[in-house]
């Protein structure tokens, strides 16, 4: 079994001075996140970044990244969201191989596959250069579907930062993934992609896309407000911040959603 832990939307600014902690409400929330996940009794194999990691795009804000990233014993994959910028994230991960691999090409996607204890990670880049709403090109559905093909016995997590299902809150579905219809053709090609992970909607939520089960994973920062009347109201809301842990066997996977903070047992109960 391989355990994925998930954070997303992340969106540290640059921060006062060049300070890596500056006391900012992103900075304390990231901190709290990798403590949480750390106290977890069985640590994750790997911890995956599904986009928005910078609020700018800055560098400044990915060596600030990387630097509160740094207590992770576990290979950590980064992928950019709509307030990414992927020039600025490769140079900041430049000592992860797979994120190098991306090539050198300005703002080339950031996308790749990597093995986790026997699954295979893949990271899609749907973002659109200048926009806040996601999509995936026929060359990026190209790369997808060969990535997909060269491996098709290892259980499959594919992760994008726009979710390729409607949320139902109009602010969040006005920056969506526009026209899945080719991605879902590409995971229904698979049969090995045993889940499907998503940042960008600030909350835990399930869908599906072509029959394959498709999750969202809460903002470490700040959540979303769930209002699902239109045209809604564009809010975030006090609710515990949060990230996903993804467990996966051959052929099925279970994903958890963890508030971040101190939640140790208070009784036994058997």
């Amino acid at each position: 079994m391989a355990i994925i832990a998930q954070l997303s939307d992340i969106h540290l600014a640059a921060g006062r001075d060049g300070e890596v902690d500056d006391g900012s409400g992103p900075v304390r929330a990231l901190r709290a996140a990798v403590s949480s996940l750390l106290a977890l009794p069985a640590r994750p194999d790997a911890v995956v970044l599904t986009g928005d990691l910078a609020d700018g795009g800055l560098p400044e804000e990915y060596a600030r990244l990387h630097a509160l990233l740094s207590p992770l014993p576990m290979a950590v994959y980064p992928m950019p969201g709509n307030h990414d910028d992927r020039d600025a994230l490769r140079t900041a991960f430049a000592d992860h191989p797979a994120v190098v691999a991306t090539g050198v090409a300005p703002q080339a996607p950031v996308q790749y596959a990597v093995d986790v204890a026997g699954v295979r990670l893949v990271c899609c880049d749907t973002t659109v250069d200048g926009h806040p709403h996601g999509h995936l090109s026929e060359e990026r559905l190209a790369w997808l579907d060969k990535t997909l093909a060269a491996a098709p016995g290892a259980p499959t997590v594919v992760a994008t930062h726009h979710p390729p299902f409607p949320i139902g809150i109009r602010f969040i579905d006005d920056m969506r993934f526009v026209d899945p219809a080719g991605f879902a053709e590409v995971i229904a090609r698979h049969p090995q992609v045993v889940r499907i992970i998503s940042g960008h909607v600030h909350r835990g939520s399930v869908g599906s896309l072509a029959g394959t089960v498709s999750t969202t994973c809460p903002s470490t920062y700040r959540q979303l407000f769930l209002d699902l009347t239109h045209p809604g109201r564009a809010a975030v809301t006090g609710e515990p911040a949060g990230f996903a842990v993804h467990l996966v066997t051959e052929g099925e996977a279970t994903t958890h959603f963890v508030p971040t903070g101190n939640y140790r047992p208070l009784m036994d109960v058997e």
